[in-house]
């Protein structure tokens, strides 16, 4: 394989997100084009193997030819005020379906139910909501919260990750009545198809990065027997086209993806963000050729020298 670090990038996100203010990763170059490697610090380098699989193939060029030439996409709300998630839809590229993280720290129930008020306030009757707790919740506690905020969205389309492990996961689906989404249970997971064959999930979460590409995570998906949900891992524009092409190469897509999130970002690595319109994505413009051109300021030389020792260290586990 011909892949060599291209530049690192640190740029500011418009709102905390998952702990975080800041997006960091590298972008790499190939025989063909850009790959993203991008995972997050919580990920030892073994987990992060998949994620620099992932950039080879996008830098390579290897991807199968898409099925369609739109993605439907959700905005993403991170755990907000209720008047910034308002704000945050009504300018979130005519999404239709909005997914709202719940279960931060310090994020009560009254505060979650006035989020979900607004967003669907600012949707209207038609639009769909979906949650992501990202696990942290126990079984009681996820139970509890569901019905409260099913009524509170005016109906929920599905809640990703109520809770962590797998068993705790097909309790709650068994349980209660929102369907239910499985994020980290697949992308984490040695095996991410323990959690279909345990019938905890009614829907697959599929992020590209973690899953080692997007050949790879078709693979998987010939395997999943519940619809599926492409979603991104807080990409730049960039890595952003990894998981377009994922979502444009599935047979079916039943619902829309999370791959709206460069409007998280304050600013990306290219001139023209990937962001939607009327609610989509165009695969052509995602996918076009040549590349976007970049243009961002690459990160300072403590973070550059870190993301260069921990691509040397993973490339060395992948021979």
């Amino acid at each position: 394989m011909t892949i060599r670090p291209l530049a690192v990038f640190d740029v500011p996100l418009r709102t905390s997100f998952r702990g975080q203010s800041r997006r960091d990763g590298m972008l790499v170059a190939g025989n063909a084009g850009i790959g993203e490697f991008s995972p997050f610090w919580d990920y030892g380098d073994k987990e992060s193997a998949a994620w620099l699989r992932c950039a080879i193939e996008a830098a390579d060029g290897d991807w199968p030819a898409p099925v369609r030439g739109e993605i439907p996409v959700n905005v993403t709300v991170p755990a907000v005020s209720a008047e910034e998630a308002h704000a945050i839809v009504q300018r979130g590229g005519g999404c239709r379906t909005a997914k709202v993280k719940v279960a931060a720290p310090g994020d009560g129930v009254g505060a979650e139910v006035a989020r979900l008020e607004a967003v669907r306030d600012a949707l209207g009757p038609g639009g769909r909501i979906r949650i992501d707790a990202n696990g942290l919740w126990d079984v009681d506690e996820a139970l509890r919260r569901l019905s409260r905020l099913d009524r509170a969205a005016g109906g929920l389309e599905y809640a990703e990750q109520p809770v962590m492990s797998i068993e705790d996961l097909g309790i709650v689906r068994r349980r209660q009545q929102v369907p239910i989404a499985a994020d980290e249970s697949i992308r984490r997971a040695d095996d991410p198809l323990r959690v279909i064959r345990a019938e905890a999930a009614d829907i697959a979460v599929v992020k590209v990065q973690p899953l080692g590409g997007v050949r790879e995570a078709l693979r998987i998906a010939e395997r999943i027997e519940i619809p599926i949900v492409v979603s991104s891992a807080l990409e730049s524009s960039i890595g952003l086209r990894a998981g377009i092409a994922l979502a444009a190469a599935l047979p079916e897509l039943p619902y829309a993806c999370g791959l709206g999130t460069a409007m998280l970002l304050e600013q990306d690595v290219v001139d023209s963000p990937l962001v939607p319109s009327e609610g989509v994505m165009s695969v052509a413009d995602a996918l076009a050729v040549p590349l976007p051109e970049l243009a961002f300021e690459p990160a300072n030389e403590e973070i550059t020298h870190r993301w260069l020792r921990r691509f040397d260290r993973v490339m060395s586990l992948l021979g």
